[in-house]
């Protein structure tokens, strides 16, 4: 995706359109690491091979080895293979995620996608910057909130860090999509958000209903509501802007371009 631009691209939290979601930016073209081309036929990220001592001269120098490939194009915007992956890796992180029937591979580009058309909009409505106390609070009740994380001892610096290793992120890559998160966040609840209000009962009957059965089954003891109603709710917010934004993403599908690649297909 275009707003991934450091060595590791970075993706953003999952799409919060029912029940959580996330997000990021960075607008530009993509950019594939030093010695990488894009292959013609498919739009994959390709490398010449290095003759390894021994090897015939010249052999493996007529054909690349295929790193990527391009699944979808939002007006212009390149969303890799590899972008599903992490996006789907890292909705395994959130304490909160997704049902089971809805991570499979193409509801995952159809967020992607989704999340693609409301960064171009969020570009051109800049917010200010997330402060970093706020950033830090957020990551610091996360590491509390995660069910898989009390094995690790993610309260300790090392344990988050192993934590994350093992899905597949370092430190630094979790808290840029971190921000990212918070920074598309914040521009969706400016343009949808008014009027919207989350009872206490609603709080409730989430924290009963969806996280008691996912400590339960982890056998891990769950946070006391008070201490985690503030994320619940925002949990909720989000399921209600993310009724408001269907309409709104429908008609940007419209007026844009959208092109979900097939395998061998070329990027237009």
């Amino acid at each position: 995706m275009r707003w991934m631009t450091h060595n590791t691209r970075l993706l953003l939290v999952a799409f919060a359109m029912t029940p959580a979601w996330g997000s990021g930016q960075v607008w530009a073209s993509l950019q594939t690491s030093a010695g990488q081309t894009a292959t013609a036929q498919t739009g994959a990220a390709s490398s010449t091979p290095v003759a390894t001592p021994g090897s015939a001269p010249g052999a493996g120098a007529q054909k690349g080895v295929v790193l990527d490939r391009v699944v979808a194009v939002v007006n212009g915007d390149v969303i890799l293979e590899s972008d599903v992956d992490e996006e789907r890796r890292f909705e395994d992180i959130q304490p909160y995620r997704r049902i089971a029937g809805d991570r499979s591979r193409e509801s995952t580009i159809e967020r992607l996608i989704d999340r693609d058309l409301i960064l171009q909009q969020a570009e051109l409505e800049p917010e200010d910057a997330i402060p970093e106390k706020d950033l830090d609070d957020q990551l610091t009740m996360l590491r509390k909130d995660i069910p898989d994380c009390k094995k690790y001892h993610c309260e300790t610096d090392e344990g988050w860090k192993n934590y994350l290793s093992d899905h597949g992120f370092t430190v630094e890559e979790f808290r840029e999509r971190w921000r990212m998160r918070m920074q598309l966040l914040k521009f969706i609840e400016v343009r949808f958000r008014n009027g919207i209000k989350v009872s206490d009962a609603e709080i409730k009957e989430f924290y009963e209903k969806r996280m008691m059965p996912e400590y339960a089954a982890r056998n891990v003891t769950p946070p006391k509501l008070d201490t985690i109603s503030k994320r619940i709710e925002e949990v909720l917010l989000q399921q209600q802007v993310g009724a408001l934004l269907v309409d709104w993403l429908k008609s940007l599908r419209v007026q844009g371009s959208v092109k979900i690649m097939n395998p061998g297909e070329v990027a237009p």
